[in-house]
């Protein structure tokens, strides 16, 4: 799988290497969750009954944060390289990552199709129901229509419901801040992720008995809200259960000013600073609250433990 990361226009090498006949799904697909995934299955399966390359074209970064006023740092349900990995999975051959900027921004639909999608060879695109391209949006699927006609078919795919409900990224976005991980994990088909470095922390937590990784993420997820959950956690190649904290440590701390990402994975005690680790938050367990005093957070940190314990165990089954 190739990702290629190009901006508007295309210059003649790019179309040179790139402009041959493939099968495209277009669309930001922040999540790619399982409605995104039905749209780029379609693309491969096409691809693949056509014998041509499967690609997915994606827009990078989130326009509010070019065009916002002022302009905002976006964060994501899956940051680019998460959105690309869980793309591959699916089996496409080649993902364009667009520049959005404020020259991309200004393209008008007709320019889009006939010096992006034209020049790259696109023979089919995929798109959902309710996309739009160009300047302001102005293109919707109909214009795609008439725009690719003689040249370029398009499928349109309609809404994915989940029990009668439409799946969105907005949704996703609004249950991780409420906390509602189950829900999450059921429109995104597998577990939330994120991925931090192990970074020092406080050491409180090995005074307490319960030592934690404490993690700066990667990129910028969306964090899910404040409160403690039950986890799987990767380490190079191996996966391990624990227990995570989100929160601004209310029991030692007046204020905050971000939240702090803690882990601590049972049965594991090494020293594992600056290390990556992948994180699955499988199930919200309970908010973040203060405690009257450290024996009582101690005793509660065993009890979400335990909780834990038994979350996994039957979320493993």
């Amino acid at each position: 799988m190739k990702k290629i990361t190009i901006s508007y226009p295309l210059n003649s090498d790019e179309i040179k290497q790139w402009g041959h006949p493939q099968a495209m799904a277009i669309g930001f697909f922040d999540g790619v969750h399982l409605g995104h995934q039905n749209l780029i299955r379609r693309a491969v399966d096409y691809a693949q009954k056509a014998g041509i390359p499967a690609t997915v074209m994606t827009f990078h970064p989130h326009p509010k944060e070019v065009l916002g006023k002022p302009p905002t740092r976006a964060q994501y349900v899956t940051p680019l390289d998460d959105k690309i990995e869980k793309m591959v999975r699916l089996g496409v051959d080649r993902v364009y990552v667009v520049r959005f900027d404020e020259a991309f921004a200004g393209v008008s639909a007709e320019s889009f199709v006939h010096n992006m999608l034209f020049a790259l060879q696109v023979e089919h695109a995929v798109v959902g129901f309710d996309f739009t391209f160009g300047h302001q949006a102005a293109g919707d699927v109909d214009a795609l229509r008439r725009l690719g006609e003689g040249r370029m078919t398009v499928d349109v795919v309609p809404s994915f419901p989940l029990d009668d409900k439409k799946i969105s990224s907005s949704s996703i976005r609004a249950f991780l801040q409420e906390g509602k991980i189950h829900e999450v994990n059921r429109l995104l088909g597998c577990s939330y992720r994120m991925t931090g470095t192990v970074v020092p922390g406080e050491q409180r937590g090995r005074k307490l008995g319960f030592p934690t990784a404490n993690l700066d993420l990667t990129a910028p997820y969306i964090v899910p809200r404040n409160g403690i959950y039950a986890v799987r956690v990767q380490r190079l190649e191996t996966w391990y259960n624990g227990v995570m904290s989100i929160g601004l440590k209310p029991t030692f701390h007046d204020s905050m000013a971000v939240p702090a990402v803690e882990v601590h994975i049972f049965d594991f005690d090494e020293m594992i600073y600056g290390e990556q680790l992948r994180v699955e938050v499988v199930e919200y367990i309970r908010s973040e609250r203060r405690f009257p005093s450290v024996d009582a957070l101690i005793a509660e940190i065993a009890r979400d433990s335990e909780k834990s314990k038994i979350i996994l165990r039957h979320w493993q089954k």
